[in-house]
């Protein structure tokens, strides 16, 4: 379903080939920065850097205002299968407007007066992911030193490895909802009184991360207060619904559960095609971090469910990582015209969802 449609599309477009010995990716990945590629990129969109309210408000409030409805007729309906149409409608929503945490991980804290007050009363809140799990934590995968390493919270040679661990990797995604709930019902609050456990939680428990090797450090300063009141609300929403449920009935709680776990399974698959995962800690060029991070450029609109808010241009944001999501396609469109099918800005171009995870698969069984 979320596989582009059977277009013809370019050469340069076309997944790269699949019998090529593992590691090829990572070779790749090592070769020299490609500068004028890297000089192409950045006077090209020296325009484009601005992060335009008149995109971001009304593209944020429509996608959770959506969310929030169909949830209602996912809870509310009694026809069983316009429940389901209503829960996945919701779950489509829901993860558009969660992502949104990754633009606010990027933006000036001072380009968007209100949005990103608004967006954690809406959505990060409610959905117990609020900002700061993704703030201070993201940036580091864009750190030049850091990308591809042991050191990079969102980076695992997943293509290395096992083939079972491909969907205990997806489906890990379905507890997601519940492992936040007990974070902001029960491990929160304990923490308040129990320092050790507090700081266990923040060091393992309180960033949107892939690499069970990462360890956050404390925060600070203005943004220990953010995290402060963020986690007090976040609490507060994880107890009022437990203590409504406990009193009004589970179904509405439940369903809710299911339309987030849908969304993170979602955003779960989303995550296994962000990049080609062959890097084995190695550090990288900025050459090599575009080569091992993945574009799905038109055509395909079915792109926009599965990768929204700018990111089936992954690896372009990995190039311009301050331009917003909603200048991506352009920024892409003048990279192209600019540097020809064949060049080296292409090769991260692929055709969909389903041969990204079809290339991965058969990565890691070669490796078996």
């Amino acid at each position: 379903m979320l596989a582009s449609p059977p277009l013809k599309t370019p050469p340069a477009l076309e997944p790269r080939p699949t019998g090529a010995a593992p590691g090829e990716a990572a070779i790749l990945a090592r070769t020299p920065d490609d500068k004028a590629m890297l000089r192409a990129a950045v006077e090209l969109t020296r325009d484009l850097g601005e992060a335009k309210p008149s995109v971001f408000w009304p593209d944020m409030l429509a996608s959770a205002l959506t969310g929030y409805a169909a949830l209602a007729g996912a809870i509310l309906v009694g026809n069983v299968w316009l429940a389901i149409l209503c829960g996945v409608l919701s779950a489509l929503a829901f993860y558009r407007a969660l992502l949104f945490i990754h633009e606010l991980s990027h933006i000036h804290r001072n380009a968007l007066p209100g949005f990103r007050f608004v967006w954690n009363v809406l959505v990060g809140i409610p959905m117990l992911t609020p900002s700061f799990m993704y703030e201070g934590v993201h940036p580091l995968h864009h750190a030049r030193t850091r990308y591809g390493t042991a050191e990079d919270p969102e980076y695992l040679p997943l293509a290395l490895m096992k083939p079972w661990s491909l969907p205990v990797f997806l489906l890990t995604a379905l507890l997601l909802p519940v492992a936040l709930l007990v974070r902001s019902a029960v491990l929160v609050p304990l923490g308040a009184v129990v320092p050790p456990l507090r700081r266990l939680v923040w060091a393992r428990a309180s960033a949107l991360a892939i690499n069970p090797a990462f360890r956050r450090r404390p925060p600070e300063g203005d943004f220990a207060r953010m995290v402060f009141w963020q986690e007090a609300g976040a609490s507060a929403w994880a107890w009022f619904l437990l203590a409504w449920s406990a009193t009004h009935g589970w179904r509405p709680l439940l369903i809710g559960i299911g339309v987030i776990a849908l969304g993170a399974v979602l955003n779960q698959a989303r995550t296994l095609v962000a990049h080609l995962w062959e890097n084995e800690g190695e550090t990288m060029t900025v050459t090599g971090q575009y080569l091992d991070s993945v574009n799905v450029p038109p055509p395909g609109g079915v792109t926009v469910l599965w990768a929204p808010v700018g990111l089936r241009y992954h690896a372009l944001h990995h190039l311009l990582p301050s331009v917003p999501y909603h200048a991506l396609g352009e920024a892409h469109r003048r990279l192209t015209a600019e540097l020809g099918l064949g060049s080296t800005y292409t090769r991260s171009s692929y055709a969909g969802l389903f041969p990204l995870l079809g290339r991965l698969v058969r990565s890691t069984m070669a490796m078996r």
